[in-house]
Order: C-alpha cells, then sequence, then structure tokens
C-alpha cells in the first residue's frame, strides 16, 4: 500500500528535476555603442535566465561577435537556434536595405564560425530589405527554417494609409529551408496576411506538439504595430492568415515566444519607451496577462530571441564569460 505514493513521489521528483536542468539564452543585439561602432553594428549579445524572468547579461554586456557581412555591417535582430548535433546557427539583419542576411554557427556560442552571408533575396532584384530573420529547426523533417520580412513593390495588396508612411515598406514573410546552411530551397512567399507583416517568431507547443507564430502587424494607419498569434499543426504548409486580437500593445516590435514550463512567455521591445516587456499565457495561448512588471532584462536591450537549453549550458557561460 506504500509502493503508490512511493512511485508517484519518485516520478514527481524526476519531473522537477528535469525542469531545473533547463534554462535559458537570450540573444540580442544592444543600443549601446562599443569599440567606436554604435549599437545596432556593435555585434552580438547574450543574457541569461534560469526562471524566464530575470536576464542577466553575460560577457560585461560586451558584444561576443562583430558583424562582417552585409552592405551596412549590422547584426540587427540575431536568431540563434541548436541544432540536433549541438551546433549553434545564427542568422541576423545585416544591412537596412539588402537582399541578404548574415550567418555564423559556433559550437559553443563564443567562438564562431567565418561570417556568410545567405542570398536569400538576390533573385528579387526589386526586393528591398531583409529584416528579422529566424531560425526553427523542425525535428519532424530534420529541416531549419529561415524565415524574414520582405518587401517587393507591386507585389502585395496595397494597405491603405502605407503609402505615404513606413517609406511605402509592405512587407511579407518569405522562408527557405536547409539542413546544412550550404544547400537551400528556392525562397517562397510563407505568410501572407492582410496587413503589412515584419518579426515572425515560431515556438512548438511541447504538448500539443503544434507550431505558434507571434507576428506584428506593422499597419500604421490606424496605428497597429502590436504583436498577433496564430497556429499550425505543420510548419511546411505555413500558417493561417486569420489571427489573434493584439495580445500587446501598440508599438512594440520583435516578440520572442519561449516556453517555461507550462507557461507561454512572449517579451517584446517597446522601442518607443526603450524598454522591454512581456505577455505570459498559462493556457497555451489562449488568454494572456501583461507581466512586463515581474521580467527585467539588462538596459538597451533590443530585438533578439529567447531560447531554452541545458542548465550545464548557461553555467558554462557564466563561469567563462562572468556575469
Amino acid at each position: 500500500m506504500n509502493r503508490i505514493p512511493f512511485i508517484l513521489l519518485a516520478a514527481f521528483s524526476l519531473a522537477l528535476s528535469s525542469f531545473a536542468e533547463e534554462a535559458y539564452l537570450f540573444s540580442y543585439f544592444s543600443n549601446k555603442d562599443f569599440g567606436g561602432r554604435r549599437g545596432e553594428a556593435a555585434g552580438l549579445h547574450l543574457a541569461y535566465s534560469y526562471d524566464g524572468k530575470t536576464w542577466t547579461a553575460l560577457n560585461g554586456d560586451e558584444p561576443l561577435l562583430v558583424p562582417e557581412v552585409g552592405k551596412d555591417r549590422l547584426m540587427r535582430d540575431p536568431s540563434i537556434c541548436r541544432g540536433p548535433d549541438g551546433v549553434f546557427h545564427m542568422v541576423w539583419t545585416s544591412s537596412w536595405h539588402d537582399r541578404i542576411i548574415g550567418y555564423a554557427s559556433s559550437t559553443n556560442l563564443v567562438d564562431w564560425s567565418e561570417q556568410r552571408a545567405i542570398p536569400v533575396m538576390t533573385h528579387e532584384t526589386t526586393a528591398r530589405n531583409c529584416w528579422a530573420p529566424e531560425l526553427t529547426y523542425d525535428s519532424d523533417n530534420g529541416l531549419f527554417y529561415i524565415y524574414w520580412a520582405t518587401t517587393i513593390p507591386g507585389r502585395h495588396t496595397p494597405i491603405a494609409g502605407m503609402e505615404k508612411k513606413e517609406n511605402k515598406l509592405n512587407h511579407r514573410i518569405y522562408l527557405t529551408t536547409t539542413k546544412d546552411f550550404r544547400t537551400f530551397s528556392p525562397t517562397r512567399l510563407w505568410f501572407n496576411p492582410d496587413f503589412s507583416a515584419i518579426d515572425a517568431a515560431v515556438v512548438r507547443d511541447p504538448a500539443a506538439k503544434d507550431w505558434i507564430m507571434v507576428v506584428k502587424n506593422e499597419n500604421h494607419t490606424p496605428a497597429e504595430k502590436n504583436i498577433r498569434v496564430t497556429r499550425t499543426a505543420d510548419l511546411a504548409t505555413g500558417f493561417p492568415t486569420e489571427v489573434s486580437s493584439a495580445i500587446t500593445p501598440n508599438w512594440v516590435e520583435g516578440p520572442s515566444p519561449l516556453f517555461v514550463g507550462e507557461s507561454l512567455y512572449v517579451y517584446f521591445d517597446c522601442y518607443t519607451k526603450g524598454r522591454f516587456g512581456a505577455v505570459r499565457s498559462d493556457d497555451r495561448g489562449q488568454t494572456w496577462t501583461d507581466v512586463s512588471g515581474v521580467v527585467s532584462f539588462p538596459k538597451g536591450v533590443r530585438h533578439g530571441t529567447a531560447f531554452a537549453v541545458e542548465k550545464k549550458v548557461v553555467d558554462r557561460l557564466v563561469k567563462r564569460l562572468g556575469k
């Protein structure tokens, strides 16, 4: 009769132990200048957290990698994704007006490979930009999904009021896939809603096993500038263009979704206020609570990507790079 409680207690302890072994990293660019380079060109920053709420800068909040590719040699919006072999892959916005994105890889997040340009939109001669690329790995098919926002003049339905605002930009989300970051599938339109869409980011629901996209509605008149949600069962088929109502205030960008236990956080850049905010869902993305008052980030943090790793990975980085 005492065996059942013991088994339940052991299982519960194992679950707690497993949860405790996970920690979190956040790759970002900063608005702080460094080494004579302005913030968006200064390079990659990393922060860590053990609870998804308190984020502490690594390496004294100094850059770990200085950008070398692209017309403007920027490192905005760095997105890091770990492959099944343990290698970390990173993409970033390398220029304001270019048809490439930056790429590098690392086994330890400190020492990085030679940087390369991925020519994701060079086949589109009128493409105006490649903004905020994100990386997602799908273990179902062994593919890395690289997706970003691009404006191609005349390609999409005009949005009222935008022709006189936003420098006439009208973005949609494009996609390429790869297994090795050497060969890539032909770029294709992936998400084509009835609004100007930027800053898409995707996370897999660990319980439902479907995929959640958070994306910014960039429409200006009337002002939106907020984050919406959509879901799909299959990344390859893409996401429904019918999205949720706004889950954030207006005038935010750079959403980053992260499951911490059973809670789904979406961190976002309040770029007009110079700070970061967050919302949390405890019912897997159905309802949301603003938790900006209980999260903290390094001063000057800008658009980035949160991702989970084993706790030992963070412990090694803290030991090597300090707080």
